[in-house]
């Protein structure tokens, strides 16, 4: 299994190319098929790949040979194969939701959706920041079709505001590449960290700046304040299985800051350790403060989600801040449980718009739902998860996450905020469900559609991890700490990593 690391990267490749060519490109159900047997392979990998890391420690990769820093190096370690077994799952349940009819809304969508998990695994797998900037482009040019599929005034016009934002991030992205491969003439992640505690002071000004410029960047892409206005509209605008798959595309800014500001420019950097910290901090808090507002002053139950995953952005990003061990273990955690609960209500607001007629998923007066019991049972299973009420993950996450506080000033900043943010969705969950399934005019819309039955698999699927990582919190949590334990070992996730190359 010498190439089980390129796999993830592979397998979406592979079959995204095979559903452009005639023998499926023009049979709907033939790509359904082939897309649906990939991502089950694709899981399969994932899940074999994370089990051969936790057993045999970190899978290196070097592409034709060519050893690290010089090569184009895949690195499968404690941290980017959780991500990536956790991509692979979203996407196949997504999938199961999209071949039930959703993915007829326009041309090559399966494609579309191969290519955007491609980007996504690649960017949790790739070892040095220039190869994440490529996979950055290729999940982005998928997004952006993905986005806009179905047609439609409001999709295009959120896609555009979309597209200009990450074209202006892309273009920071490599300003900030040049200005650090300029000044410690390496982008290998492992070689940065290593070179970067040494470098002179002449150039430690201009190598902070690259740094403060991709944090920018991966700010964008993690719906950081002041960057984050572009989150609730977009996702709520995207047809339910795009929006659904893009609850992991804050993950992977999220990621990008954790790997980059924790192995590089962390507690060895020098005169550049920790730079991210003084502007994480009030950033993070200031973002879970916008989420609560948002989730207060949301319409419909779409843009509550979007504002959800804002919220839950900015607990990622405090536990960042914070920079420990025992909150990146919470975060990695919490991570996990908000992206599949959130995409889970992704697809349920979609399933619920359908069977309201004109008033969609806004919380109005319509017609009755025609499966009220089993979809509010499924909206009282979402709602606790986001929340974070127990039994469910999110209730544990939330509780790791406060747990991680360091000192008295952190807590007194972090805990009100997490805390009234729970309050302001346990208020709007329960404004906009009563509203739903209890407030009706008339009789049972005749125009509705009702769920099918792949539709209700897929949000199961989703939903369920919030209690199987509960009864399963032990081995789950003992993961995380492990991950955590890598991501902040400066000998294992920097000197290791580069053969011939000792501290």
């Amino acid at each position: 299994m010498q190439h089980l690391s390129i796999l993830p990267i592979l397998i979406p490749l592979i079959i995204g190319a095979a559903l452009l060519l005639p023998p499926l490109s023009k049979h709907i159900q033939r790509q359904r098929i082939a897309a649906l047997i990939g991502l089950f392979v694709l899981m399969l990998a994932s899940f074999y790949l994370l089990y051969k890391v936790q057993i045999e420690g970190v899978h290196l990769y070097a592409l034709g040979e060519w050893k690290p820093p010089f090569g184009i190096v895949l690195v499968a370690d404690p941290v980017s194969v959780l991500l990536v077994a956790l991509t692979s799952f979203l996407a196949f349940s997504v999938m199961l939701y999209a071949i039930s009819g959703q993915d007829k809304g326009g041309a090559y969508f399966h494609p579309l959706f191969m290519f955007q998990v491609m980007g996504i695994n690649g960017a949790f797998l790739t070892g040095d920041i220039f190869n994440l900037f490529v996979f950055f482009e290729v999940l982005l040019i998928a997004s952006y079709a993905l986005l806009i599929h179905g047609g439609g005034k409001q999709r295009t016009q959120a896609t555009l505001h979309y597209v200009i934002l990450n074209l202006v991030g892309s273009s920071l992205f490599l300003f900030g590449l040049g200005i650090i491969y300029g000044t410690l003439g390496t982008l290998n992640m492992a070689d940065l960290a290593v070179k970067v505690g040494s470098l002179e002071a002449e150039n430690a000004t201009l190598a902070k700046t690259g740094a403060l410029l991709l944090l920018v960047v991966f700010g964008l892409k993690s719906a950081m304040l002041p960057l984050h206005f572009w989150l609730p509209k977009t996702y709520a605008s995207a047809s339910a299985p795009v929006a659904a798959l893009f609850a992991i595309m804050t993950k992977v800014g999220i990621y990008s800051i954790f790997r980059v500001y924790t192995v590089i420019f962390g507690d060895n950097a020098g005169e550049l350790a920790n730079i991210a910290g003084p502007w994480l901090w009030p950033l993070s808090l200031l973002t879970i403060a916008i989420g609560t507002i948002g989730i207060l002053a949301s319409h419909g139950l779409k843009t509550l989600i979007g504002n959800l995953v804002i919220l839950s952005s900015g607990s990622l990003l405090a536990c960042a801040a914070i920079n420990s061990e025992t909150a990146t273990s919470a975060a990695l955690y919490y991570l996990v449980h908000s992206t599949l609960a959130s995409a889970g209500l992704f697809l349920l607001a979609d399933m619920i718009a359908r069977q309201r007629g004109q008033a969609e998923d806004r919380f109005v007066r319509s017609r009755p739902l025609m499966q009220p019991r089993l979809l509010a049972i499924l909206f009282s299973i979402g709602a606790l998860a986001m929340i974070g009420m127990p039994p469910l993950s999110g209730f544990i996450g939330k509780i790791m996450i406060l747990q991680a506080t360091q000192t008295l000033t952190e807590s007194l900043w972090l805990w009100p905020l997490v805390l009234l943010g729970s309050l302001a969705a346990l208020i709007t969950f329960s404004r906009g469900g009563t509203t739903v399934f209890w407030r009706h005019n008339g009789t049972v819309s005749t125009e509705g559609e009702p769920a099918k039955p792949l539709e209700i698999t897929a949000v199961v699927l989703l939903f369920s991890a919030a209690p199987a990582m509960v009864i399963f919190g032990d081995s789950m949590t003992i993961y995380t700490q492990h991950a955590a334990h890598y991501l902040h070992d400066f000998q294992a996730s920097a000197y290791d990593l580069l053969p011939g190359i000792m501290p």
